[in-house]
């Protein structure tokens, strides 16, 4: 078991609004018990924008670290001292890291945690492969740019708006294009990074009759475990993954670069099963 909290323990979190329903704390303080590291994680409520004054918070108080979810990623990244790479091609950050010299750095780590996702779930790297996402938000912008410059051979991005879908694929560079839904059916990897499918929405991000045999569909939603749209994707034959090894995967990143120490994934993994089944 980890230490019980101290006057050196070292606090992390993860901002957001709402953020009650969060995984991040059960499966960064299972990492952080595993390792039996002397951090603790917790989750607090920051009202849309007021996440500059989270970032304040950290050199204040001293917080170690944040996960940043909705609606502060773009937020976070504006305020934050320092850059990544990836956050500053993105315009936004998911992790803050409170450096020694006192500034704040912001990364983003979800598109990394879906290349590793999708690694550790198909034994697939996008290497020469070509991918369909669909959506143009935050996740899928992440996603895409993390396809290309992992090597994909196309991506195409489907989104309702053009103008948001060609800014979308920007991020790819030459590999990146517009397309329409029925494109769906000439790719290797279809991903959809809409919420559509989400609790009880029906509504599916495209027809899943578009989706064949030796395709893999990968839906960025993990609750509920399967939707509607995976569920039929497996019954034409493709190969079906949610997005909770994303999630799992892009904490590991987050984990390993504050700690310095390799996360242990399948103990985070289960822990977040383990609470899921639970709600």
């Amino acid at each position: 078991m980890s230490p019980t909290p101290t006057g050196t323990t070292k606090v992390a979190g993860v901002i957001g609004a709402p953020i009650s329903h969060s995984l991040s704390p059960t499966i960064h303080n299972a990492g952080f018990d595993k390792l039996g590291l002397d951090w603790v994680y917790v989750a607090l409520p920051v009202a849309a924008g007021d996440a500059g004054s989270a970032v304040g918070a950290m050199k204040t108080l001293g917080i170690a670290a944040l996960s940043v979810t909705m609606p502060h990623k773009a937020e976070a990244f504006a305020a934050a001292d320092t850059a990544t790479a990836t956050a500053r091609k993105l315009g936004a950050a998911n992790c803050l890291t409170l450096m020694g010299d006192g500034r704040v750095e912001a990364d983003n780590t979800d598109g990394r945690g879906f290349v590793e996702a999708l690694r550790a779930d198909s034994g697939l790297s996008p290497s020469g492969l070509s991918f369909a996402v669909i959506g143009a938000g935050g996740a899928a912008r992440a996603v895409i740019l993390a396809l290309a410059e992992s090597g994909a051979r196309e991506v195409a991005v489907i989104n309702r708006s053009r103008a948001r879908a060609e800014a979308a694929a920007e991020l790819a560079g030459a590999i990146g294009t517009v397309a329409s839904t029925e494109s769906v059916a000439g790719v290797d990897v279809v991903v959809n990074a809409t919420p559509l499918g989400m609790g009880n929405d029906d509504t599916m991000p495209c027809d899943p009759v578009l989706i064949r045999s030796g395709q893999v569909a990968i839906d960025l939603i993990y609750q509920p475990a399967a939707t509607k749209w995976l569920l039929a994707a497996e019954g034409n034959g493709a190969e079906i993954h949610n997005g909770l090894t994303m999630l799992i995967h892009q904490a590991a990143v987050a984990f390993r670069r504050w700690t310095g120490r390799e996360a242990p994934v399948d103990h985070m993994k289960s822990a977040a099963m383990v609470a899921l089944s639970a709600r």
